[in-house]
């Protein structure tokens, strides 16, 4: 039974999915041996072409160098900071091989050695293919003899192409190497180039030290004459606005102070002399001899009256009560008592009117300061804003002069830095004279060719079979019709394709051809032992092994397209099962190009078409082989027919077949192609059993799926399938792994 692709699953295999196509070990190793010459084909061109361009290139040689980017140099100058800066990024390294690989630095290599002249750089020696391009390039056209200019860009493009900077690892370390002809050169030119990359770094950090110090000294002295105005301003908006600074502040502010200060000591004064007026007024009204008034007063001069007021009294009681009250000492004593006793108040009123004195003169005093706190307090309102104005006037000149004090400092470092005779980078390895070359490694330019070979050889052999559409191997055939493939039948034609191509530009001799096809339908016969007849016997135990479950007499050879090989494969079936003793009839059921009669009976007159109309007169239609007994039923047809397919699907053909299974043991019939025609499909119900012939090489997957997919009744009664016309030599190397043994059952000149 037919199986489409997408369900058919080869048996058991492992493999991947490439393509829609399973490759599997064994499908790989098929194609290998099919593809080998292909592959050393190609394996052999790489080589030689390896080959030719190690004996072509020049050999080259490379001299390195290496540079350190190393910032711990420049930090000598920094001797008070802690901070470790040996650290690079990574984007600065990379920024150093660009500029060692630079137009200007290289530009400066070429006009110091004088490359112009060099014939390796100024492009007067530039090898064969170079010279071959050159030649191609200027056919379309010249821009005359090349100018001083443009012979410099040239060796700088030539130096700039053997040149090649890396950084080495994740190191500051720089590699520079570079490839010439000469070692010596090689080794000179990398030398070159180091010390032009140091002295260039130095004398670019002097460059930019000596334009940072110049505009570094220009703004210094844009800053100083910035830093003097704005402190003139200050001067004048102090002297403008009668703001005069102390050690302590603004003259005003100090002022109010002191004022405040002095109005609080003046106010505290007036209280403590109120206080000592109120209370000599409080006492005026009491008996000033008391012991109390005399105390609170803490006055000497009342203290000593007092006393003696004490001592008067003391006389008087003591003289009154011996003499009386009106004694005259007694009256004396009295008088005496009074007046002391006057001499105190009058005292006391002089004390009262001095404290009233010093209370006047305190009210004085506070109302004084008051006075001058208001005013004061009056002219600091009126100077709040342009003590305002004053602080953002100080604000700028102090801004301008720590700038201008800022920039005096760089000046100074920079101006020390410009003759400071370090840069960030040394050499560490001076290129030395290299002793081997570089370039072409022989070695490893074969190694590469043999594997590059192998690569393209395999990819070309995959390829060639991968894309192919063609059917080459039984498991192809199993693959797409999912019948047994009964063999693989080897080309017999004795014309190699090249001479039939040569033949088909030539006038045709019919006789010879006639003469080559009647060969090839007996080949089987004068070859019973060849290969091509040993698969015949093969497709024959194939049906016989079917005729054991079923009746299979009725065998039509079909294939997809025309010229595949089908009639011959017939007229040597029907030789090979009529030697064997069977009785066999071989019908042309092709009738429109008839090939099998022209092949074994091109004289016949009558055939298929008679015998349908009188199927009991078969036997006078009927030639046969006096070789092998074949009996062959021809077709002759007078002119191409229009119901071919009817005639072949008509029930006199059934009726004739039913005729020739009671004589025959084998009835083959060689059918037209599936695809061009219909005749196959019609006389399907007909047949037992069909052979499908395939064209090995030829005949397309698809040509194969679009046949046999469009008839049902083709894919019931397909036996099995046949390659055929397979090329000898490459079924050769195909079954290698069978041994050299394999074909040793085969005489194909017998």
């Amino acid at each position: 039974m037919y199986q489409p692709r997408d369900q058919f699953q080869p048996d058991q295999k492992s493999g991947i999915e490439l393509g829609g196509t399973t490759l599997s070990v064994d499908r790989v190793l098929d194609i290998l041996r099919r593809q080998w010459p292909l592959i050393t084909a190609i394996l052999a061109g790489t080589l030689a072409l390896v080959m030719i361009y190690l004996l072509a290139a020049r050999p080259m040689y490379t001299a390195n160098a290496r540079i350190l980017m190393d910032t711990r140099q420049t930090q000598v100058l920094d001797k008070d900071s802690g901070v470790n800066n040996a650290l690079i990024d990574t984007g600065f390294v990379d920024s150093q091989v660009e500029i060692l690989n630079s137009d200007d630095l290289i530009l400066s290599i070429v006009r110091r050695l004088r490359l112009t002249e060099d014939p390796e750089f100024n492009g007067s020696d530039p090898g064969i293919i170079a010279l071959i391009l050159g030649k191609v390039i200027s056919l379309f056209g010249s821009d005359g003899p090349p100018s001083k200019e443009r012979i410099e860009r040239g060796a700088v493009e030539a130096l700039q192409k053997n040149l090649r900077v890396e950084r080495v690892l994740t190191t500051y370390v720089l590699s520079l190497s570079f490839r010439s002809r000469n070692p010596d050169r090689a080794a000179q030119i990398a030398n070159e180039i180091s010390d032009a990359y140091i002295v260039g770094a130095l004398e670019a950090k002097y460059q930019s030290t000596k334009r940072a110090g110049e505009w570094l000294q220009q703004r210094s002295a844009e800053l100083r004459e910035q830093a003097t105005a704005s402190d003139r301003a200050v001067q004048t908006f102090k002297a403008q606005n009668n703001i005069v600074g102390t050690s302590r502040g603004l003259m005003t502010e100090q002022q109010l102070s002191d004022v405040n200060t002095q109005l609080i000591q003046a106010r505290a004064a007036t209280a403590e002399a109120k206080a000592r007026l109120d209370r000599i007024e409080a006492i005026s009204d009491k008996d000033l001899a008391q012991p109390t008034v005399t105390d609170a007063l803490n006055n000497t001069v009342i203290t000593r009256l007092r006393a003696q007021y004490l001592d008067l009294a003391a006389q008087y009681a003591d003289w009154s009560s011996r003499y009386g009250k009106t004694h005259q000492a007694s009256v004396n004593l009295a008088n005496r008592m009074e007046e002391s006793r006057k001499a105190i108040a009058d005292e006391v009123r002089r004390i009262a009117d001095s404290y009233r004195s010093e209370y006047a003169i305190a009210k004085s005093r506070e109302s004084s300061l008051e006075e001058n706190m208001k005013a004061l307090v009056a002219q600091a309102g009126s100077t709040g804003q342009a003590q305002v104005k004053l602080r953002d006037l100080e604000s700028a000149a102090d801004t301008y002069r720590n700038l201008y004090n800022n920039f005096l400092e760089k000046l100074q470092q920079a101006t020390q830095n410009q003759s400071f005779p370090i840069s960030e980078a040394r050499i560490i390895s001076t290129a030395v004279k290299p002793d081997k070359k570089s370039s072409p490694r022989t070695l490893l330019a074969i190694a590469g060719g043999l594997v590059g070979g192998l690569c393209l050889g395999f990819g070309a052999a995959f390829s060639r079979e991968l894309l192919s559409d063609v059917l080459r191997s039984p498991s192809d055939v199993e693959g797409e019709l999912g019948v047994k493939c009964l063999g693989v039948l080897p080309d017999i034609r004795p014309a190699t394709a090249v001479a039939q191509k040569a033949r088909a530009l030539l006038p045709t001799d019919n006789s010879s051809a006639k003469q080559n096809g009647a060969s090839l339908s007996h080949y089987v016969v004068d070859h019973p032992f060849s290969r091509f007849a040993e698969t015949l016997r093969n497709i024959k135990l194939s049906i016989d092994v079917a005729r054991l479950t079923r009746d299979v007499k009725v065998i039509g050879i079909v294939s997809s397209l025309p010229k595949e090989g089908k009639t011959t494969v017939a007229a040597n079936f029907g030789h090979l099962t009529a030697l064997t003793g069977h009785r066999t009839l071989l019908i042309d059921g092709d009738l429109h190009t008839r090939s099998l009669t022209r092949d074994l009976a091109p004289n016949a007159k009558t055939g298929l078409l008679e015998a349908l109309k009188e199927p009991k007169s078969l036997g006078y239609h009927i030639q046969r082989s006096k070789e092998t007994g074949l009996d062959l039923l021809p077709s002759f047809v007078a002119s191409r027919m229009v119901n071919s397919a009817d005639v072949m699907a008509s029930k006199a053909m059934a009726d004739l077949l039913h005729i020739v299974r009671e004589n025959y043991e084998y009835i083959i019939i060689d059918l037209a192609p599936v695809m061009p025609v219909t005749d196959a499909k019609a006389i399907g119900h007909l047949v037992d059993a069909m052979i499908y012939v395939i064209e090995w090489g030829r005949t397309t997957r698809s040509a194969l799926q679009e046949s046999v997919s469009g008839s049902e009744v083709i894919q019931k009664k397909l036996l099995g399938a046949v390659l055929n016309r397979a090329n000898p030599k490459m079924l050769k190397r195909i079954e290698a792994y069978k041994g050299s043994h394999y074909n040793s059952y085969y005489i194909e000149g017998a």
